[in-house]
């Protein structure tokens, strides 16, 4: 009676949606071999505009137009696009977002631009629970430079809390990084009163925005942000290996040396000058060439985000957890499964994870069956839900699956 229950119910969210409509936009959405895509947060759907556009580039733009198409519009798409990325999903004023590197690159230039700013201050706070690559980049700048690395532990359930913060942040703390959604538990973080802390402290403060960009609405000019780094091919659909964006709020810009002095960030790239000198702006934060291909399918995205509005995708991406919640409470549960989130939605992402000892050899079953969420070591299930490409009967039908692979209760 149980799953009649929630059969009914995600058909009755589905009919209910507003955003439902969207998900025909797509590419994958109508395969009948997958039953339930459930990791959007690792890798988000291709849009079908984005196949014409990317056949159109080709034909029509690389093909026809050649070298002459750096001074066509190439050259000024790092920052154009970085700024459509700032309007739609950062609450950014043009002018303080650019794409170009990897997230990890990025992560890299902004610590390391960051702490030489500080000068006098040898500590960087972070948490243990982050991602690995900023882990694994902050251990190599302090190792690089002599600093402190004061690390944080927070229940893995949830995340990093302004008073754990508070109870470390001292006159030396040159720099704070934390992710506003820890990629484990979910646990949306307090980005307002975190960063108004770090500047109580005068300390800057970097916020890691790869689980929420294009899903949580930001307001980075509003909370006074100093620096953010996050990826495009999770929420915002860029594709596989598309590049990260960067934010640096204005009056930053000037402070900040950027570590690696390549030529497109340089006043006059074709000047071919014997001596760096940095370019006015955000552009000043680029190095090498930018992957102008990889910046092709995050475009459509960031249109569809548009035009559904990120507050309706925000509504939707709480409706969609909540009700991953409520099927795992009726169906997984009794099973032995335990949600490693947050309940409470206010402190909760995009995608929730569930943990029980027979999910790392479930997982490698259910991508046979069709169904894709993502398994984080120990035992973790992690699912990843991006609004404007799943349904609620996906969620059913995909925890559904899991409970059907797992050992059945007496």
């Amino acid at each position: 009676m149980i799953v009649t229950d929630l059969v009914d119910q995600a058909a009755a969210l589905d009919a209910a949606d507003p955003l439902a409509h969207f998900r025909d936009q797509f590419i994958g959405s109508d395969d009948s071999k997958i039953i339930a895509y459930l990791d959007g947060n690792s890798l988000g759907r291709p849009l079908r505009a984005t196949r014409d556009r990317i056949s159109s580039f080709v034909e029509d733009v690389w093909g026809s137009r050649l070298i002459r198409a750096w001074d066509e519009g190439w050259m000024d798409d790092p920052v154009r696009v970085g700024d459509d990325i700032g309007r739609v999903v950062l609450g950014a004023a043009a002018g303080q977002t650019v794409v170009g590197d990897s997230t990890s690159v990025m992560l890299y230039k902004w610590i390391r631009a960051g702490v030489a700013s500080q000068r006098g201050r040898e500590e960087i706070i972070a948490d243990v629970g982050n991602f690995p690559t900023d882990r694994f980049v902050l251990e190599g700048i302090a190792a690089e430079l002599g600093m402190r690395l004061t690390w944080l532990e927070a229940d893995r359930a949830s995340g990093v809390t302004v008073d754990q913060v508070a109870e470390v942040i001292n006159s030396g703390t040159a720099l704070i990084l934390l992710s506003d959604v820890a990629y484990r538990s979910g646990y949306l973080a307090d980005v307002p009163a975190i960063t108004a802390l770090a500047h109580d402290h005068d300390a800057l403060m970097l916020w890691d925005l790869c689980h929420s960009a294009g899903v949580i609405p930001q307001r980075l000019d509003e909370w006074q942000v100093d620096l953010a780094v996050g990826c495009t091919y999770k929420y915002l659909n860029g594709g596989p290996g598309s590049p990260a964006f960067g934010y640096v709020r204005a009056d930053l810009h000037n402070t900040l040396r950027q570590p690696i002095q390549g030529w497109m960030g340089s006043a006059d790239p074709f000047a071919m000058g014997e001596r760096y000198t940095p370019s006015d702006g955000i552009r000043r934060f680029l190095s090498g060439t930018p992957s102008i291909i990889g910046m092709l399918a995050m475009q459509d995205m960031l249109a569809l985000i548009e035009q559904a509005r990120l507050e309706a995708i925000r509504a939707k991406s709480i409706a969609l957890t909540e009700f991953a919640i409520q099927v795992s409470d009726e169906l997984l549960s009794p099973l032995g499964v335990r949600l490693a989130s947050p309940r409470e939605s206010t402190q909760r992402g995009s995608h929730v994870t569930l943990e029980h000892p027979e999910f790392g050899a479930a997982t490698a079953l259910l991508w046979e069956l069709g169904v894709i969420p993502d398994f984080r070591s120990p035992n973790g299930l992690r699912i990843g839900l991006s609004p404007l490409s799943t349904s609620f009967r996906e969620v059913h039908r995909g925890l559904t699956a899991v409970r059907d692979l797992l050992p059945q209760a007496p």
